[in-house]
């Protein structure tokens, strides 16, 4: 078994090669709808083995059950770094014990619709424009 608390990731393609299919596949699709949604001043860089999406602050982070330090057991978790901030007048996220990041964890591919994904991305991207201007 890979012990991922021993390794680096260093890019999205040696997770990929890791990630069981599942897994890979739910990883993949979230990253291909979040990389749709952000704006170019956005970037994606590797944290904690895992997708990690960034503007001013961090805006969103994909985070498969397989690397260690998720929380969760199975699935691939989608967690919106500032959740606490967002309206998610829809009850999408789930509220945790994470008093900021909130989340939705995925485990199946069929189950991600990216609708309600970038009507949270685009809320959490205007956050993000704010912390520039200094309001938050």
């Amino acid at each position: 078994m890979i012990k991922f608390a021993e390794m680096k990731i260093k890019n999205i393609v040696e997770l990929f090669t890791l990630l069981p299919e599942e897994e890979r596949i739910i990883t993949d699709v979230l990253r291909q709808i979040i990389l749709e949604t952000l704006p170019g001043y956005c970037k994606e860089k590797i944290s904690f083995n895992v997708p990690f999406f960034y503007g001013n602050k961090g805006i969103c982070i994909v985070w498969p059950a397989t690397v260690p330090r998720g929380g969760i057991k199975s699935g691939v978790l989608l967690g919106l770094w500032y959740g606490n901030k967002l309206a998610d007048k829809d009850n999408f996220l789930t509220h945790g014990s994470n008093k900021q990041i909130f989340y939705k964890i995925y485990y199946k591919a069929d189950e991600i619709d990216e609708r309600p994904i970038k009507k949270l991305l685009k809320e959490a991207i205007k956050l993000d424009q704010s912390f520039q201007l200094g309001k938050n």
